[in-house]
C-alpha cells in the first residue's frame, strides 16, 4: 500500500479510512478503504452518477468480516473525485441513445469508459497493489468489464452486479426507470434532491424491499457530501460514446460471475444473461425479487456469493 496518502477515518463508518489518490492523469479519486492490509482486495466500482457510499456500509463489512480488505472510490466527475470540464459542442442525447441501441458509434463526449477503466488501472498502481478482486455494478460492470480486458495482469478474478455488455439489440431499459435516472428533479434544494432520489429509488429499487427512511437519510448525506448532476450527464455521454462491449468480454480470461435481479427494470435481466454468454466459463446468479439497487435484504447472499466466488 503506498504510504506515502493520507489517511484519515471516514466520516461515514469507523471501519474504513479515507484518502485521495492523484492519478497523475489530472484526476483525483477519493477513496475509502477498509479491511487488513495482508487480506485479498476488492475493489468496488459503482454505477451511474453514484457515489461510493452506494456501495452500502454494511456490504462493505460483511465482505470484510469474510476476510478480504474493501476499496470503494468515487468515479471521476462524481462525489469528492475530480470534475471534467468539457468545452465541446452539446450533443443530441436521443439520437446519440437511438444511435447506441443499433449498435452504431457515437463520439464527442468529453471521455469514455475506457478512460473511466484507466482510472481505475492507475488507482491500482497508485495504492500499491498487486493483483485485486473487482466487483462492478451497472456502469461500474461495463469499467470492470474493460479494465480486466485490457489489464488482465492486475485483476484476480471478476464479479459483475446487474450490467450489461451493451450488445445490439439488447432490450432497452424501461423509459420510466431510464428517465428517473438521468431526468431533472423538480428543484435543486436538498428537499428537491431528496424527493426525487426517493422517486428514482421505487422506480429502479427491488420491490418490496425499499426502506424509505434510510434511502431519504442516505439521499441527504450525498447531497451534502456533492451535488454535481453535470457529472451524471457526462457519465451518460461515457456509456452511450463507448457502445458495445461484445468484444471486450471476449478477451475476458478471469473467473467471472454475473449475478443480476429477476425485478430489475432499468437493465433487465437479459442484459446480465447476455453478458455471462460472451465471456468464456463466466457463471450466472439470478436473485428473485432484486433490482437495480442493493437493499439490505439481499447483502448477506449477496456479499457470500461474490466471498465464495473470490476464495
Amino acid at each position: 500500500m503506498n504510504n506515502a496518502l493520507q489517511y484519515r477515518v471516514s466520516p461515514h463508518t469507523a471501519y474504513m479510512q479515507e484518502t485521495t489518490v492523484d492519478l497523475g492523469n489530472g484526476i483525483q479519486l477519493h477513496v475509502e478503504i477498509g479491511g487488513q492490509a495482508e487480506h485479498p482486495t476488492i475493489l468496488l466500482i459503482m454505477g451511474l452518477g453514484a457515489q461510493l457510499l452506494f456501495w452500502p456500509d454494511f456490504f462493505c463489512k460483511s465482505l470484510i468480516d469474510q476476510g478480504f480488505r474493501v476499496i470503494r472510490f468515487d468515479n471521476r466527475d462524481i462525489g469528492l473525485s475530480s470534475k471534467v470540464r468539457h468545452q465541446g459542442p452539446r450533443l443530441n442525447t436521443l439520437k446519440l441513445m437511438s444511435r447506441f441501441a443499433f449498435g452504431l458509434s457515437n463520439h464527442g463526449s468529453a471521455y469514455d469508459l475506457y478512460d473511466m477503466a484507466d482510472d481505475v488501472a492507475l488507482l491500482i498502481d497508485r495504492l500499491g497493489l498487486e493483483k485485486v478482486h473487482v466487483i462492478g455494478a451497472s456502469m461500474g460492470g461495463m469499467i470492470a468489464q474493460i479494465l480486466a480486458a485490457k489489464y488482465p495482469e492486475k485483476i484476480e478474478k471478476l464479479a459483475l452486479l446487474f450490467t450489461s455488455n451493451n450488445q445490439p439489440f439488447l432490450p432497452p431499459p424501461f423509459p420510466k426507470q431510464l428517465f428517473s435516472l438521468i431526468g431533472k428533479p423538480a428543484s435543486n434544494d436538498e428537499d428537491g434532491i431528496v424527493n426525487h432520489s426517493l422517486k428514482v429509488f421505487h422506480t429502479i429499487g427491488s420491490p418490496g424491499y425499499i426502506n424509505q427512511i434510510e434511502v431519504m437519510q442516505t439521499a441527504r448525506k450525498l447531497y451534502r457530501r456533492s451535488y454535481h448532476p453535470a457529472g451524471v450527464l457526462q457519465q451518460f455521454l461515457a456509456i452511450l460514446c463507448t457502445g458495445s462491449l461484445l468484444q471486450i468480454d471476449k478477451q475476458i480470461q478471469q473467473p467471472t460471475l454475473v449475478v443480476h435481479g429477476s425485478k430489475d427494470r432499468l437493465l433487465p435481466a437479459s442484459h446480465g444473461k447476455a453478458v455471462s454468454k460472451a465471456i468464456s466459463g463466466a457463471t450466472f446468479e439470478l436473485i428473485e425479487g432484486m433490482g437495480h439497487d442493493i437493499p439490505a435484504h439481499f447483502i448477506p447472499h449477496l456479499s457470500g456469493l461474490f466471498a465464495k466466488h473470490f476464495k
